[in-house]
């Protein structure tokens, strides 16, 4: 089909035109009948998102995806070009991709009348059918829909009355393709205004020219909610043009989250063959996420982006890539004390409420890794009650009392070596006996991670104390010393 050059071999083909809200609607029902996956590499939006997404393209409806950030809106909607056809035929030289079927410019209407079936054809691919623009405050109407070129008149010795003088923005120029307006509600009401025709009747009005433009666009925007009370607000009448309006949400459980990190991380060959991540060090880093998105000390309606994992991944493999550069290690293994890298990733990427500003945004990001310690523990472990007799003995009893026993605590340096590392954890040797009892399957390589797993969350739960200081981590019994002292 690309090889055809002309309008006469277009036609003499069979092609068939049809709007690109039709095209969306034929080649979805396609894909589902022949079970393709629509929107490949979103995960968690199966059973939610995805279907609303597709009832609107069946629906052939404008789109609003409204949630909160890193919600993959953005993403979810350049994905909608593996919907389209791989290619259309436009009139050659036409700067809003006409149909040569429907003509709606001067330009090529004139070019048609002229030459007829010898009308030159040119192609468009699909990755060339997505524009997309950021909603800021400084947009103009002429930014998005167009205005008088003045250069564009001199030049062609035109007046301003002739419709030759007008430069096209952004909508027009995306005729017959995918157009993204992202976080709307930043818009200024007049620029939304400007909307208005398009959305409805597909037209365009520039300055005061008689210009009827029935551009063929798929419109699909993004929100957040948090912008409709902090910064703007979509005006009413638009939203009323908008056929389907889309919640997105995070996902719902940490086997997903976790899909999600492992497949956007950007992870180097050489980190991924050097350092060695257990699966508990992943699952704990998703929990850290999901413990800031029900933190009274970060702002809920701001949300938490997975963005935050997904930085805070990389984060923890350069922590422990550091580490070995320093220590002379080929190979090592992520560590729990590693996670205090990650501590700029969750900074930069939360908004506090009042009291957390008070604790300060580093001791809230140590703390979150506290609570997800001591959140993922009791699933691997038995549960730390309040209260007991003091004649029940319990399973930690015997860490504990090896702290007791050790006058100065005990340190655990960050920069030690791996062998140096794992004789400092065998040091404590009722470890051992309690992984041997609650984790008899685990991997030889993560043994030492969950020894220090333990050890963090028996400070979560003052069965032990703990502070950071410059080189590392310094554990002791929570109670020895003041004893000793009496």
């Amino acid at each position: 089909m690309r090889n055809i050059k002309t309008f006469g071999d277009l036609k003499a083909s069979g092609y068939k035109s049809k709007s690109i809200k039709d095209e969306l609607r034929d080649n979805l029902i396609q894909k589902i009948k022949n079970k393709e996956t629509t929107f490949e590499g979103v995960h968690g939006y199966e059973n939610t998102v995805i279907p609303e997404l597709e009832r609107a393209i069946l629906s052939r409806h404008n789109i609003n995806l409204l949630g909160l950030r890193g919600q993959a809106k953005t993403r979810l909607a350049r994905l909608m070009i593996n919907i389209l056809d791989e290619y259309i035929p436009f009139v050659e030289g036409s700067e809003i991709n006409d149909d040569p079927f429907q003509p709606i410019s001067r330009y090529a209407k004139e070019l048609l009348k002229e030459k007829g079936d010898d009308t030159p054809i040119s192609w468009l691919h699909r990755s060339e059918r997505f524009a997309e623009k950021l909603a800021t405050p400084d947009v103009t109407v002429a930014d998005i829909i167009g205005d008088v070129d003045p250069i564009k008149a001199a030049n062609l010795k035109l007046s301003y009355a002739d419709d030759r003088v007008i430069h096209y923005g952004m909508i027009p120029r995306a005729n017959r393709c995918i157009f993204v307006i992202n976080e709307l509600p930043d818009l200024q009401a007049r620029i939304q205004v400007a909307l208005f025709n398009i959305l409805q009747e597909g037209d365009v009005q520039i300055r005061g020219f008689k210009l009827r433009l029935p551009l063929d666009i798929q419109f699909l925007f993004t929100a957040n909610p948090e912008d409709y009370t902090n910064r703007g607000s979509i005006v009413t009448p638009l939203k009323d043009r908008i056929g389907s309006q889309i919640l997105t949400h995070y996902p719902a459980d940490i086997e997903t989250a976790r899909l999600i990190t492992e497949q956007e991380a950007k992870v180097l060959e050489s980190q991924s063959q050097s350092i060695s991540v257990p699966d508990l060090a992943k699952d704990l880093l998703e929990q850290i996420v999901f413990e800031a998105r029900e933190s009274d000390f970060i702002d809920s309606k701001s949300g938490v982006s997975a963005r935050l994992s997904i930085t805070a991944f990389e984060n923890l493999l350069s922590t422990a890539e550091l580490r070995a550069l320093k220590s002379g290690d080929e190979t090592t293994t992520v560590r729990l004390s590693d996670f205090v890298g990650i501590i700029p990733s969750i900074t930069g990427k939360v908004e506090l409420v009042y009291e957390g500003e008070q604790e300060g945004a580093a001791v809230v990001a140590y703390n979150l890794i506290g609570e997800a310690v001591k959140r993922l523990f009791e699933e691997f472990f038995p549960k730390i009650g309040k209260l007991k007799k003091q004649t029940e003995e319990g399973p930690y009893d015997d860490i504990v009392s090896w702290f007791f026993n050790q006058k100065d605590g005990f340190e655990l340096l960050d920069d030690i070596n791996d062998k140096e590392y794992k004789m400092m954890l065998d040091a404590i040797s009722p470890l051992d006996d309690l992984l041997r009892e609650y984790q008899p399957d685990i991997e030889k390589d993560d043994v030492y991670f969950e020894k220090e797993f333990v050890l963090w969350a028996l400070v979560e739960f003052k069965l032990l104390s703990k502070f950071r200081f410059a080189e590392g981590t310094h554990f002791k019994d929570p109670y020895g010393s003041f004893i000793s002292g009496i």
